[in-house]
């Protein structure tokens, strides 16, 4: 049976964190006796930790990306690997479970989910063209200029290539505390009424999501439509398409409701692997609370320069919350430009 870590009571689990060093240390151990000949990789698959294969997978891949990075010139580089590795990793975490005869319920349960997740981010990181090997975050060139050439040399080595992949990484290491859960106290790897309410929430803020950027990707097509026709596409208001920024549908109560939905499915894994380690906080929270602070510190930047495009957004940031929608805005049924909601009292 693979080294994961051993506990006798489940109080021990959410506050003790492995050492990162030491299993990578075996990983590195057993990739040696894989290039020597003396074990063959599925050997070195089921029996080296899988948070071990994860987090040194991970190391290769942040240099290869680092590497490419300053070769091409092109910083979103892990951008497009962002929607599709936290899936992989707890797919790899299930894969790993059921290959050492583990109880692996609530843990196929989150690959599920995880995989729904993937696919819906994946397809709209693709329509808006973030496949195309030229396109890059505009938000790099703007930090590259701001700071300077070799600021941003170091940016990219220990943020934007190494420490975004890490993130990935972390804010998956709840599912590898089911792992731990499951090898140690097998009997609670059962389908709870825990597991479904989490994993359902998850899969609603997966639709919040979805929503959110269907609306937002409705409004620019529409948008560019009018810039090029003058006419207004059927169902739009004139005055919004003009304005240059969404602030209809769900952009009335919060101003990125999809960065809502993204947050709240990662911070929900967190908590259901509190939950069900009968704990306030565990170790893993490190993850969803870089997420959460990584989502602060992007949709800052995200605003300052749309509010530097866009002269009414001021305006729009002023009375609608970046996140979570205020009690007001839901009472008044979200947001209306001061002569827009006189114009709708009027009509009323």
């Amino acid at each position: 049976m693979a080294a994961l870590p051993s506990f006798s009571n489940i109080l021990e689990i959410p506050h003790s964190s492995p050492s990162i060093l030491q299993l990578l240390q075996h990983a590195v151990n057993d990739v040696q006796l894989v290039a020597a000949g003396e074990l063959d990789i599925f050997s070195f698959y089921k029996q080296t930790d899988p948070l071990a294969t994860t987090v040194l997978f991970s190391l290769v891949l942040s240099t290869f990306v680092f590497i490419l990075s300053e070769i091409t010139r092109n910083f979103s580089q892990v951008d497009r690997l962002w929607s599709i590795l936290p899936a992989a990793y707890i797919v790899h975490y299930s894969v790993w479970a059921n290959i050492n005869n583990l109880r692996t319920d609530r843990i196929d349960t989150a690959a599920v989910v995880a995989v729904i997740w993937s696919i819906r981010l994946t397809y709209n990181y693709w329509r808006k063209g973030g496949y195309q090997w030229s396109s890059e975050d505009y938000r790099w060139e703007i930090v590259r200029k701001a700071i300077g050439g070799p600021a941003f040399f170091l940016l990219n080595l220990t943020f934007i290539s190494f420490g975004q992949n890490i993130l990935l990484v972390a804010i998956t290491t709840p599912v590898y505390l089911f792992l731990i859960l499951t090898k140690n106290f097998p009997q609670t790897d059962v389908n709870t009424t825990a597991d479904v309410v989490f994993s359902r929430l998850m899969a609603l803020a997966v639709i919040l999501e979805f929503f959110a950027d269907q609306q937002q990707w409705a409004y620019h097509q529409n948008k560019e439509k009018f810039k090029k026709t003058g006419a207004v596409p059927l169902g739009w208001d004139k005055k919004e398409l003009e304005r240059g920024f969404l602030y209809s549908g769900l952009w009335a109560f919060s101003r990125h409701p999809n960065f809502v939905g993204e947050q709240l499915f990662w911070a929900l894994l967190y908590q259901w692997s509190a939950f069900i380690t009968d704990s306030v906080y565990n170790w893993t929270g490190v993850g969803a609370l870089g997420y959460l602070l990584l989502f602060q510190g992007s949709t800052w930047l995200t605003e300052v320069i749309t509010s530097s495009k866009y002269k009414d957004y001021k305006v729009y940031q002023k009375h609608v919350s970046m996140f979570l929608p205020r009690v007001s805005a839901v009472k008044e049924g979200g947001f209306y430009f001061p002569e827009e909601e006189a114009e709708e009292n009027k009509n009323k």
